[in-house]
């Protein structure tokens, strides 16, 4: 039986597809590792209920009681107690710089309150920066401060274990007590955008010379890899001062994001950052042979950090693997910036290990681009 001569040019272009495939081994390579990356973060590193969260305990007396009620709340799964003070000063720092989540404090004399029938008070302040992140441990505290006392309860102070509470939950959410999600998402929002747009516009400007042909001309040059890249990238830092000033301005008279911290240190932080985002898409254009494939390098770069880096998700609900890469991406450390300036009033030394942190990260990507420039000079 005699093949269709259409079925035999369809089989020849199949074939001829097959081998151009196997020769763009980045682009085969993404249309299997995004699939793999996105099975493994959707699967195993998002949470929406985290749990294990730093908690500082401010305390003024130690009692059978205000042991079991801490003993209760850290069982439970959503606290995890990293220090005890005496100091609302000490633990206040702390919740300002985002190193814990919620400070507990129980004033003096509770026990002796609570034994009398007084309803004392019992305070938790939570950073409500993030409302997902906390709102799940602020719901079951109530729940899990009273059925800690129902074996304490007993015998003379049998009747305290009737409603209501013998103790009195105070909840305070701080630096967003409305539990407004625009203002956790929109000052968010300036780092992914300036992420997405910067890496791509970066790496794509430098493989269309490649593309168009022009690139034989720049290598001529007699420029050194360093000057290049930063002939390259420096235009596109008035491009990261526009987007800035735009989201910035929306973000004060659309969404009426409050702005309590310093101005000049969120400039600058950005201009870090940007300075980052620049030198990581001019790596990937030293990797790519074409603008597909700076724009696959992109997407591959993107979602992990739009997915890890705490602003789609809560970081703390992460597993660790997945902390520790989000703690490598550096949109991570710019929304710790960015949130803490804005929502917070955070100082330069509030944010000086994420600065730092930012900092190295462009240290090192501009490192791995000249030497990339120098492979393709030779």
């Amino acid at each position: 039986m005699q093949i269709p001569s259409s079925v035999l040019r369809i089989w020849a272009v199949f074939v001829k597809e097959l081998v151009q495939m196997r020769r763009d081994r980045l682009t085969f390579g993404m249309m299997l590792g995004i699939p793999i990356l996105q099975l493994l973060l959707f699967g195993y590193a998002i949470n929406s209920d985290p749990k294990d969260l730093p908690t500082a305990v401010v305390v003024e007396e130690q009692t059978p009681l205000v042991r079991t009620l801490l003993q209760a709340m850290e069982t439970s799964g959503y606290y995890r107690f990293v220090m005890q003070t005496d100091d609302p000063r000490e633990s206040s720092d702390l919740l300002a710089r985002g190193e814990v989540a919620f400070v507990v404090s129980f004033p003096a004399g509770f026990t002796e309150r609570l034994v009398r029938g007084e309803r004392p008070q019992i305070l938790i302040e939570a950073d409500a920066s993030d409302p997902s992140a906390s709102s799940n441990a602020i719901a079951q505290a109530n729940t899990i401060l009273n059925r800690a006392l129902r074996h304490d309860l007993a015998g003379p102070l049998a009747g305290l274990s009737a409603t209501p509470a013998p103790f009195e939950l105070v909840t305070h959410q701080n630096y967003n007590p409305e539990g407004i999600t625009q203002y956790n998402i929109v000052p968010g929002l300036l780092g992914v955008i300036l992420t997405m747009t910067l890496v791509m516009i970066t790496g794509m400007a430098m493989t269309r010379e490649v593309e168009r042909g022009t690139m034989e001309n720049l290598l001529a040059m007699p420029a050194h890899p360093a000057e290049v890249m930063l002939g390259k990238i420096l235009p596109y830092v008035a491009v990261g001062a526009i987007q800035t000033a735009v989201i910035l301005v929306a973000a004060r008279f659309l969404f009426a994001v409050p702005f309590v911290g310093s101005l000049g240190l969120l400039l600058f932080a950005v201009t870090i950052f940007v300075i980052a985002n620049l030198a990581l898409g001019f790596t990937f254009s030293t990797i790519a042979q074409s603008q597909l494939q700076a724009m696959q390098l992109t997407f591959f770069f993107f979602l992990p950090s739009l997915l890890l880096s705490g602003f789609m998700f809560p970081f703390r609900g992460m597993p660790p693997w997945a902390q520790t890469i989000g703690e490598v991406l550096p949109l991570t450390h710019f929304l710790r910036i960015v949130r803490g300036v804005m929502l917070k009033g955070a100082s330069l030394a509030d944010v000086q290990i994420p600065l730092f942190a930012i900092s190295l990260f462009t240290v090192v990507v501009m490192i791995v681009a000249m030497l990339r420039y120098r492979r393709t000079l030779d």
